[in-house]
């Protein structure tokens, strides 16, 4: 068990070849692999992506941003050489996946064109529509204001002193707005799936 521990990459292999032995369980428990369980599949994935990608955002504005002026000076390149461009990649294809898994998930239930266009159909279809379009601006935000900015912020492409601490203000303040943003795109998500609306 320490040597599948050891290695994060054996530790997530693992877990879904965990989920493959579920799979097969429920296969002898009468699971067909139809519509509906290509649909509970991508919303799984749709989870655990936007779970990676919710939960980065989460570390960097409540962990990270807020403790980087307790740092020595010293010290800070181990977070902004290792440690950030680590987050950010894990950080910005998260926000793909969880985008492209909606999209797919909204396509397979059938509610996408309704929901993008937050037609009056049903509550439960606006909610998820505007969950969609908060997600769509925040993914948004990620790779045309967060991602561009933190390159030169943390040194990634060279810039003069000046614009790196302008670039490095513009990537927190869209990372904060993608935080305040977060907030009703979690709430009008689950909303959606669990209350009695129509």
């Amino acid at each position: 068990m320490n040597n599948i521990l050891s290695s994060l990459g054996k530790t997530v292999l693992s877990g879904f070849l965990l989920v493959l032995l579920l799979v097969v369980f429920l296969s002898s428990a009468g699971l067909t692999f139809d519509h509906s369980y290509y649909s509970f599949l991508f919303r799984w994935l749709h989870v655990l992506s936007g779970i990676m990608w919710i939960g980065l955002l989460w570390y960097f504005n409540f962990v990270q941003i807020p403790n980087m002026p307790n740092i020595p000076d010293e010290q800070k390149p181990a977070i902004s050489k290792v440690i950030a461009p680590k987050a950010l990649f894990w950080f910005r294809w998260a926000a793909i996946a969880t985008l492209i898994t909606g999209l797919i998930l909204g396509h397979l239930n059938g509610y996408l064109h309704e929901s993008l266009l937050l037609s009056s159909g049903s509550t439960k279809n606006q909610l998820i529509g505007i969950g969609m379009w908060l997600g769509i601006i925040m993914a948004f935000n990620v790779w045309v204001f967060i991602w561009p900015n933190q390159k030169k912020a943390l040194g990634i492409i060279e810039v003069s002193k000046v614009e790196k601490l302008a670039s490095a203000k513009k990537a927190m303040l869209f990372s904060r707005t993608n935080t305040l943003l977060s907030i009703p795109m979690l709430y009008s998500m689950v909303a959606a799936q669990n209350l009695n609306l129509y």
